[in-house]
């Protein structure tokens, strides 16, 4: 005796587990790509650059869980008139500046700095004014 034949089973039921599958990392993957690649052009080019000059007034190291370092510049214009601040930050990776910029507290210095506009977070640092170099003023 033959035995009997089972109904066939579809096709599509695996193409389809498989297609959701493939949809489902797609719609993770991509934004965290974008997210990256958007990460990379707002933190590699600079909006612009150039130097403040003034006295050296706070610098530290802040944040709860992103530790970034801050400072301001006191930038007084003529003698006698209230200084305006300039609030900078350093990137964290950078070791030697902080150290520098700590030696050079309350004296007069030359920040050169570069801006870096619509960081998505704090954790890069609290001001688009980013310092790369200090150099004491004469």
């Amino acid at each position: 005796m033959i035995p009997a034949a089972s109904p066939p089973q579809p096709v599509t039921s695996g193409f389809w587990r498989s297609f959701f599958k493939k949809l489902l990392l797609a719609l993770i993957l991509i934004p965290i790509l974008a997210g990256a690649l958007y990460l990379a052009v707002v933190l590699h080019w600079s909006y612009s650059d150039g130097d403040h000059t003034g006295y050296l007034q706070k610098f530290s190291r802040k944040g709860w869980l992103c530790k970034t370092y801050e400072g301001e510049l006191a930038m007084a214009t003529v003698p006698g008139v209230a200084p305006v601040t300039w609030p900078f930050s350093v990137r964290m990776w950078d070791d030697q500046l902080p150290a520098q910029l700590n030696e050079l507290m309350g004296k007069r210095v030359v920040l050169h700095y570069s801006e870096y506009r619509n960081i998505p977070s704090n954790c890069f640092g609290e001001t688009p004014y980013f310092v790369d170099s200090v150099k004491a003023a004469d």
